[in-house]
C-alpha cells in the first residue's frame, strides 16, 4: 500500500466529508445505495500494482487455452444449460486477497473468479466520487491498460451494445429494480442507454423476444444478462408463468450464461502458481489433509458466500453428498494492510476484464475492492464495522 498517500488522507479525513461523498454518490439516483460503501479507496503502489497484473495474466491465459471449453463442460448443470453459447466470455472478474507471504512480502492471493458482469457502471461512478470529494491526486487513476474515463466508456459501450441501437439491447435481472446492485443497473442505464428489465417483463413471438416502453413493443437484439440462476432454482415452475429462456431463441447473450459456469470456483483446480491456492475437487480428494485448519471447504454453485465451510472437520467432508460439486481450498489469511483510524483492515481487490466481440483477448479496464474485519468479505460478515464495505483501488499511472 502507498504509506504516503494514505497518511494524507486519513489526516485530511472527516465524518462530514464522508457523508459528503455518500450524498455526492446517490445524487441522482432512485434509492440510495444499499450496501454499505466504504471510507476510503485503496491505494496501491506499482509494485504491487504490476504484481496483480502478472498474476491476472496467468489466469487469463489458462482461459485462453483452446481446450478450455472442453475442460469445462461439467460445470455447466443441465437445467441451467443455454444453448447458442457465445465463443467467449465478454466479462471476467478476478478477485484477490492482500496476503503475507513466507517471505514477509505483500502478494495477492486469487479467492475466486467469474465469467460474469460485475458493478462495471457503479465503479466508474464510485472512482469518480471519490477523487471529486477526497481530492486524489491527478497522478492517481481506478483504471488500467492505459484508459480513462472517456476510453473506458467507449470499451464499454463495444462489449455490451455492439453495433446495436441502446434500444435493442436490454440489461436483464430477475426483479431487476429490486436487487441490491440497482444502483449499477440505473448507472449503466445512464451512461449507455440500456433499457433495464425484468426477467418477468420478457415476452416472446416466435423465438423472438420483445419489450414494451412507453407502450410501444420493442424487439431485444442483445441481452446484457445480470440473472444468476440460483436466484430462481428454488421455484421449478418459474418457466411456466414467464419466458423460457433456456429456449433456442434469436437473441444474443452478453455475456452467455453458461459462461458463470465455466469461469467459476470450478476453474480454481486447473490454476497453479504461487498466486493461487492450493485447490481440489472434494472427489478427487486422494486424503483428507491433515492440517484442516488450514482449508475451507466451498461449493461450486453458490455465490456471495453462501454454503462456505471456513473451520472445516473431518465430519463436514465425510457428510457431502455430491463431493463432486465442492472444492477443498487453502485458507488465504488476509493480512490487514489498509490502515484506517483504529486499526488495520483486510482488503480484496477484483480486477474487472471487458472482451468485445472482434477483440482478441480480453482487456483489463477497472477494478472492485472490498475493506473487511470480519471472518470473511462481504456484508453479512461485517456488520456494525466502520472503514469496510465496497470500494475502489487506485494505482500510479
Amino acid at each position: 500500500m502507498d504509506a504516503s498517500i494514505r497518511k494524507i488522507f486519513n489526516q485530511n479525513f472527516t465524518n462530514q466529508k464522508y457523508q459528503e461523498f455518500l450524498n455526492r454518490l446517490n445524487d441522482g439516483q432512485p434509492n440510495p445505495v444499499s450496501f454499505r460503501v466504504a471510507e476510503t479507496p485503496i491505494f496501491l503502489t506499482a509494485d504491487f500494482r504490476d504484481k496483480l497484473i502478472t498474476a491476472g495474466n496467468g489466469i487469463i491465459d489458462t482461459i485462453l487455452q483452446p481446450g478450455f471449453k472442453q475442460l469445462t463442460e461439467r460445470a455447466i448443470p443441465h437445467k441451467w444449460r443455454i444453448p447458442n453459447e457465445n465463443d467467449h466470455p465478454h466479462f471476467i472478474a478476478l478477485d484477490f486477497g492482500i496476503c503475507k507471504n513466507d517471505d514477509g512480502e505483500i502478494v495477492p492471493k486469487l479467492i475466486e473468479l467469474q465469467g460474469f458482469p460485475s458493478l462495471y457502471g457503479f465503479q466508474l461512478h464510485l472512482g469518480d466520487t471519490y477523487r471529486e470529494t477526497f481530492d486524489i491526486g491527478a497522478n492517481e487513476t481506478n483504471y488500467f491498460s492505459g484508459l480513462d474515463k472517456t476510453t473506458y466508456l467507449e470499451l464499454l459501450r463495444r462489449t455490451i451494445l455492439g453495433p446495436n441501437d441502446p434500444e435493442e439491447v436490454i440489461l436483464m435481472d430477475v426483479n431487476a429494480h429490486e436487487q441490491k446492485t440497482a444502483v449499477d443497473f440505473c448507472i449503466t442505464r445512464q451512461y449507455l442507454g440500456v433499457p433495464v428489465i425484468a426477467l418477468s417483463d420478457l415476452q416472446q413471438e416466435g423465438n423472438q423476444l420483445f419489450y414494451e416502453a412507453d407502450g410501444i413493443k420493442k424487439r431485444i437484439k442483445r441481452i446484457y444478462n445480470r440473472l444468476i440462476f440460483d436466484e430462481i432454482d428454488g421455484d421449478d415452475t418459474i418457466f411456466d408463468k414467464i419466458v423460457d429462456i433456456r429456449q433456442p431463441l434469436d437473441v444474443e447473450w452478453i455475456t452467455h450464461p453458461n459462461w458463470f459456469y465455466r469461469i467459476s470456483k470450478f476453474t480454481m483446480p486447473y490454476l497453479s502458481g504461487n498466486d493461487i491456492p492450493k485447490t481440489e475437487f472434494l472427489h478427487e480428494l486422494s486424503e483428507i489433509p491433515a492440517d484442516l485448519e488450514n482449508y475451507v471447504l466451498k461449493p461450486l454453485f453458490s455465490f456471495a458466500g453462501q454454503g462456505v465451510i471456513i473451520d472445516v472437520t473431518e465430519n463436514d467432508i465425510n457428510n457431502i453428498t455430491d463431493p463432486e460439486n465442492w472444492i477443498l481450498q487453502q485458507k488465504v489469511n488476509y493480512e490487514p494492510v489498509v490502515q484506517s483510524p483504529n486499526g488495520g483492515v483486510k482488503a480484496e481487490i477484483r480486477l474487472l476484464y471487458l472482451w468485445p466481440n472482434g477483440d482478441k483477448k480480453p482487456t483489463l479496464a477497472i477494478n472492485l475492492a472490498r475493506l473487511s474485519r470480519g471472518k470473511m468479505i462481504g456484508v453479512r460478515y461485517n456488520k456494525d464495522f466502520d472503514w469496510v464495505g465496497g470500494t475502489i483501488a487506485f494505482i500510479p499511472r
